[in-house]
């Protein structure tokens, strides 16, 4: 057992007094009897020769002192709590449930392949993927890793994350509706063309982009022909002749390679979603984590 400091000695039972609220309260939650609990305190405010709560007989209030104290508290448990798993996980094998948010499509095809090579190499690792292409609460949901397609990078503060690229956005359809109908000459052009697009949840139609001048980018209304809430319906709808589309890379990389698709104007892609990998900065010391981030980093690619 570590013998701490004697200017740490105390601190934990001072930081579950103020989260629970009292001392009966806090000598629950530690298994230790009220009387302990008061003489600790008392023992940390005669070191600090401060008061660090007022109390009464009817309630326990945190000083102007004792807050500052708490935040300072709070941030060294922390840390002590983070370099020991960090010390712990060197070498250890990845176990338990690894919970994982990802992008229905981009989820299935790209992620997916990455985490069951894991999944099949560390057996006791338990992968609990979530699909989802809303952007929920990674604090209420208690991911650990979430893979996010977004147009701007929204982590918030106690989350790290890591950019690993941008979309590649390509007007496609099939070669037959490409021969039959031409192709567009430019973004104005593209009202002659029956358009396959994305229907969003709320009931909009996604805007098509386009990249203008060095740095720019137009997001363009499209008149369409048939709306999906799919991206992966969309890239069947375009492979039956029904329109074009405007589709990333990664989603058509293989009808593109075997000619079921055809890039109509390659002078017309643009730069879509930003791929990005957020997680708990208090997880990332976790065995589990640190592999999987390291295999996603590796692996996962969006151009």
């Amino acid at each position: 057992m570590i013998d701490m400091p004697d200017n740490l000695k105390g601190l934990e039972v001072f930081v579950a007094v103020v989260e629970s609220g009292s001392f009966t309260a806090a000598a629950k939650h530690l298994h230790l009897t009220v009387s302990a609990v008061s003489k600790a305190v008392g023992r940390l405010e005669i070191r600090l020769n401060k008061k660090l709560f007022e109390r009464t007989n009817r309630c326990l209030e945190i000083t102007e002192a004792g807050t500052a104290y708490y935040e300072t508290c709070v941030r060294v448990m922390t840390e002590l709590a983070e370099a020991e798993a960090m010390l712990q996980a060197q070498g250890a094998e990845p176990v338990g449930a690894l919970r994982l948010h990802v992008p229905v499509a981009f989820g299935r095809m790209r992620v997916m392949p990455i985490i069951l090579r894991l999944a099949s190499t560390h057996s006791a690792l338990r992968p609990q993927v979530a699909f989802n292409d809303k952007m929920l609460d990674l604090v209420e949901e208690k991911a650990d890793v979430a893979v996010r397609l977004l147009s701007v990078n929204q982590a918030r503060e106690g989350f790290s994350s890591l950019y690993l690229g941008t979309e590649n956005l390509v007007l496609c359809a099939a070669p037959t509706f490409a021969k039959r109908h031409g192709r567009p000459t430019d973004r104005f052009d593209l009202s002659r063309f029956d358009c396959v697009t994305y229907g969003r949840s709320d009931g909009t139609v996604a805007p098509w982009q386009f990249d203008i001048g060095r740095d720019g980018t137009e997001r363009r209304d499209i008149s369409s022909s048939l709306v999906l809430g799919s991206a992966e319906a969309q890239v069947e709808a375009v492979k039956a002749g029904l329109g074009i589309s405007q589709l990333a890379s990664w989603l058509i990389e293989k009808e593109l390679q075997s000619g079921e698709l055809v890039d109509l104007a390659p002078d017309m892609s643009a730069s879509g979603l930003k791929l990005h990998l957020v997680w708990p900065k208090q997880r990332e010391t976790s065995a589990k984590v640190s592999m999987t981030l390291d295999a996603l980093s590796k692996y996962l690619k969006v151009s």
